[in-house]
């Protein structure tokens, strides 16, 4: 603590007692105020400069001596004043209390800085709203020290009132400052000569310290109390002996409570695998709380012990930690009816029933052969639901191998199998929770899979592998598979409750064979997206060309006719997409026309041709042709379906 004050400040200061101010100086002060009040310029000897000053300004500002009045804010703006100050009045009453035990014929008043009393206490009444500013009420301790900035102290003889005058009562007065240095308050002692000394400006500094440290604690309190409310993580602050002493807002929120919980125990916010252990470091803990209302929560929870006693307890919601989850790995549907291109009647029936399936929330079975766009129904059937800000989750049953599938659907928990993720895992059901999952290739899905993907169906919930306990999930199934299901069923090769359960609705995409007409526009279509990422400045195709395609078999679909226009547009040369820029599949009935007999060739190379030309030395006949190419006749007809051959053009040639 440091008092700077001038050479004539001090020299008053250690001449102050009971008897300082006798008859000569106090008639010195007040014939130096006579003459500052007459006009005299040139500062007496016995006043001190900085008093000589506030004395000329007081005068320039046309303050009448004689007027000892107090002057007030407005009822309502003090009323909002002392609801902004409300923190530092209850810091500085405490302190000022205090203070007042070394005082008892004094008394104390806060200001704020614009010279506004906040608050006061002893036995002289400095009234609540006065205005003690230089400029209003003249030379004064309160007004000095705020014009000044600074610890201030004026005796009796040195206000600018009269009445201030004639009382006989000395001040010292301390700004209060906050962490930047800048002036919140005021703090003002006024005391009677007897009580008024040196080491009395050191008490008032000190008071008025104290309170600007409280004021900085309690500015790091808001700030941190503020980083609480705003924090996307319940967070919940418990004493030794386990009852609440904070909560923040976020969970507030997840458990459905208000502050009147604080002190309350932290069984109250619901029950839970935690119980009453708190006391051990805990983290990362899937954990399930059954709420008042019977709802569940099921969350992330970590506990850190405190050193001074008690623990802090963290709640991250499970939903919350999938939906970051989703947006990380992507789990959005990006199609829409709008998306699908084709006017054929068939393709349109499709669309019709897909709208249909958008409605509700009914289990749907999408049907069609590899290739046709199963999975672009399945996202456009969710972005039309009400589902659509859900997330949308896809999987390919047929490519998780058979003993990873219940985990992968499922999740587990920790330990539950060698190589587990430390505090288990979620399945794909529960990222999907409250969207939309895609199961692909449902009907390559172990049978094992089927009676958990069942309950899931009826009971509206998943159970993770080695768990105790199931969860809800709120989830809309769409499944799809290019197998005949029926068939399967009849084969015991998938459960027939479980089919039933997934063809609430059905509908069928088409292959592309069925819908010809739609060949140009599909081609049209992918073409513009691939001169948009080759930039290649091909314009379109050749009348052969799209003839060629429209005549091709297709047996891969759309996904084959994508990746022929890619190939072709990697090819041309000109503007135009020739025949010769297509794959050889889609040209083999031009090469039947030109093909001239040769050998069989082995199918490790040009396998198209060998099989053309041992369909053309056999006259059709698919037993001769196995025969010479050294394959079954079921492989061989694979291979014809792949390339888009039939036999019957090369009988009765």
């Amino acid at each position: 603590m440091s008092l700077t004050f001038s050479v004539q400040d001090l020299e008053y200061l250690t001449a102050l007692g009971p008897d300082a101010l006798n008859d000569g100086p106090v008639a010195a002060l007040e014939q130096g105020w006579r003459a500052c009040l007459s006009g005299q310029l040139e500062r007496p000897a016995e006043v001190r400069q900085v008093i000589w000053d506030s004395w000329r300004r007081s005068v320039e500002a046309g303050i009448d001596p004689e007027d000892s009045r107090y002057r007030f804010v407005a009822a309502q703006a003090l009323a909002a004043t002392l609801a902004n100050h409300r923190v530092l009045i209850a810091a500085a009453a405490q302190v000022m209390h205090g203070l007042l035990a070394y005082n008892p014929r004094g008394h104390i008043n806060l200001t704020d800085a614009e010279g506004t009393t906040l608050y006061f206490c002893g036995l002289d009444i400095t009234p609540v709203g006065s205005r003690l500013l230089e400029s209003v009420q003249g030379t004064n301790c309160t007004g000095l020290a705020l014009a000044e900035d600074r610890l201030m102290y004026v005796l009796a003889e040195e206000n600018f009132a009269g009445a201030l005058r004639q009382r006989r009562m000395h001040c010292a007065a301390a700004p209060i400052k906050d962490a930047q240095g800048l002036t919140l308050a005021m703090l003002t002692l006024t005391a009677e000569p007897g009580w008024f000394h040196f080491h009395t400006l050191g008490t008032v500094q000190a008071a008025a310290e104290a309170v600007s440290r409280q004021m900085a604690l309690q500015v790091l309190l808001e700030e941190q109390q503020a980083v609480l409310e705003v924090l996307n993580e319940g967070l919940v602050v418990l004493d030794e002996r386990g009852c609440i002493k904070a909560l923040n807002r976020y969970a507030r929120q997840l458990f459905g409570v208000g502050l009147e919980l604080i002190g309350s125990s932290f069984q109250r916010l619901g029950r839970s695998e935690l119980g009453g252990a708190l006391g051990e470091p805990v983290r990362d803990l899937d954990c399930t709380f059954e709420l008042h209302d019977r709802s569940q929560l099921a969350c992330l929870v970590s506990v850190c012990p405190l050193e001074q006693g008690g623990v802090i307890v963290s709640v991250r919601e499970n939903r919350r930690i999938r939906e970051i989850t989703r947006r990380l790995i992507g789990t959005q549907a990006r199609y829409t009816f709008d998306t699908i291109q084709g006017t054929s009647r068939a393709i349109q029936d499709a669309l019709h029933l897909g709208r249909i399936a958008s409605r509700g929330d009914a289990t749907t079975l999408v049907l069609g052969e590899s290739g046709t766009g199963k999975e672009l129904f399945a996202q456009a059937i969710h972005n039309a639901s009400e589902r659509c800000n859900g997330p949308f989750v896809a999987v390919n049953c047929g490519a998780i191998p058979r003993d990873l599938v219940q985990s992968e659907l499922f999740g587990h928990v920790e330990g539950a199998f060698t190589g587990s993720a430390r505090g288990g895992s979620a399945g794909k059901f529960e990222l999907a929770d409250g969207g939309t999952i895609f199961l692909d290739e449902i009907g390559d899905m172990s049978f094992d899979a089927q009676v958990s993907l069942l309950r899931v169906l009826q009971e509206g919930e998943v159970t993770r592998v080695g768990a105790k306990n199931s969860r809800p999930v709120d989830v809309r199934i769409i499944a799809a598979t290019h197998r005949n299901l029926s068939q399967a069923v009849a084969e015991g090769a998938f459960r027939e409750d479980l089919y039933y359960r997934l063809n609430v609705l059905n509908l069928t995409v088409p292959p592309l064979r069925m819908r010809r007409e739609d060949i140009p526009l599909l081609a049209r279509h992918f073409l513009q997206r691939c001169v948009r990422s080759l930039r290649k400045p091909v314009q379109g195709f050749s009348p052969e060309a799209l003839a060629l395609l429209s005549a091709h078999g297709w047996p891969g679909n759309v996904r084959e006719l994508e990746n022929a226009i890619e190939r072709a547009t990697n090819l041309a040369m000109g503007e135009l997409i020739q025949p010769a820029d297509l794959p050889l599949e889609t040209q083999q009935r031009e090469t039947l026309r030109l093909y001239q007999p040769q050998p069989a060739q082995d199918l490790s190379s040009h396998e198209l041709h060998a099989i053309v030309a041992a369909l053309k030395n056999t006259g059709g006949n698919i037993r001769l042709a196995a025969r010479q190419l050294n394959v079954s006749r079921g492989g061989l007809y694979n291979k014809m379906s792949r390339f888009g051959l039939d036999a019957g053009d090369f009988r009765g040639r």
